[in-house]
């Protein structure tokens, strides 16, 4: 049987990472309130009591590029290291949070002893790297799935899975609360606001910014009424800061402390990087532009390695290109400025991709921190 206070191990690899362990520990937690956490983390896992060994920052790498060869040694220690601490002081159960590059290698070591292991977060094999389906058949005993057609392609492989929606779609509210935001803001309710977000990792910030930027400095000259509010990430303010001066000086861009969602649930459209936070802005119900640049010999290595049409949440979740999405050479401040004007002069299409928001809110709704924890009691019954 479970233990009533089970002690769990976690890793979280980015910010987004960060943010769905916290909301899994919020679940876990109410399950078990004497529960005890631990491993790579951030400050939202800390709000539930999580004591990090060390911070999730150190595991955030940008693309297939150098900067993951001179981490490499740094976090292949990392998670030798952690490893190590974990066999000799043996949690009831690990849970991987995304980062599958280092959690399934943590995973398989960790099974191979007798530690339940359990995945949050699908990897995209529906997207990409389809062969890493045999190394998670020996890395994980159980895989938390995001999306509702997920479960199927691990049952048709042998491994337990489970779909749990996505807790996003637990804290984000039905109805958006614009005005709300706005205020809070300091915007007023008849003002355009286009929401900036190039990314949460150095290595996007660094690739995306710039050509972001470019773009807010040519719609502030075709539409001087509009507005523009840019989420910093904790500790990213001294890389963005420098490329607003140079890129966007005289633009009436505000830079903001985090408060990423305040500027979803505020903007009418948002210019905004691939990843998690396209999700965001979907269950905000927002028209987006999703553009990402990475560097030359990432970009043929994924081109090669795709199995999709789309990069983007929105668009893969709905099967259908329901927003744009300008890659490498097309993610330029011409065609994106193009492109977020367009919603922004067609109320009806904007309406129209806002109600099917809305309907991929409803379906990825299924309170996920009770239905992940009772996926977990299931495992721990199983030692």
């Amino acid at each position: 049987m479970a233990s009533l206070d089970p002690r769990v191990a976690m890793v979280a690899g980015e910010t987004s990472g960060d943010l769905l362990s916290g909301l899994l520990l919020g679940g876990l937690k109410a399950r078990w309130p004497g529960l005890s956490s631990c491993g790579i983390g951030g400050p939202r896992m800390a709000e539930h009591g999580f004591e990090a060994w060390w911070p999730y920052q150190k595991l955030a790498v940008h693309g297939f590029n150098m900067e993951v060869l001179r981490r490499f040694r740094e976090i292949w220690t990392i998670r030798r290291d952690l490893g190590d601490r974990l066999l000799a002081d043996r949690p009831d159960v690990f849970v991987g949070v995304d980062a599958p590059d280092f959690n399934l290698g943590l995973e398989a070591r960790l099974k191979a002893e007798g530690i339940k292991t359990v995945h949050f977060v699908s990897p995209s094999i529906w997207a990409w790297r389809g062969g890493r389906i045999h190394k998670i058949h020996r890395s994980v005993d159980h895989i938390l799935c995001l999306f509702p057609f997920e479960p199927k392609l691990y049952h048709d492989h042998g491994i337990a899975a489970t779909f749990v929606g996505h807790p996003l779609a637990d804290t984000i509210p039905l109805e958006v609360p614009r005005a709300q935001a706005r205020a809070s803001l300091g915007l007023d309710e008849q003002t355009p606001v286009v929401a900036i977000l190039p990314g949460s990792r150095r290595g996007e910030v660094l690739h995306n910014t710039p050509a972001f930027l470019q773009t807010v400095a040519l719609l502030s000259r075709q539409r001087p009424d509009l507005r523009f509010v840019l989420p910093v990430v904790p500790g990213l303010r001294d890389m963005v800061e420098p490329m607003v001066r140079e890129h966007a000086p005289d633009a009436p861009l505000t830079l903001l402390d985090g408060r990423s969602h305040e500027a979803l649930a505020a903007c009418d459209v948002t210019l905004i990087a691939s990843g998690t936070a396209t999700l965001e802005a979907a269950l905000f119900k927002r028209p987006m532009v999703i553009a990402y640049k990475i560097s030359g010999l990432s970009w043929q290595i994924m081109k090669r390695m795709a199995y999709l049409p789309w990069v983007g949440l929105p668009n893969i979740l709905l099967s259908d290109s329901v927003v744009p999405e300008r890659l490498q050479d097309e993610a330029n401040p011409a065609q994106l400025a193009a492109d977020v004007l367009a919603w922004l002069d067609q109320p009806a299409r904007a309406a129209s991709v806002q109600q099917r928001f809305l309907e991929l809110h409803h379906q990825l709704k299924q309170d996920t921190a009770r239905a992940a924890s009772d996926a977990i009691a299931q495992v721990l019954e199983t030692r």
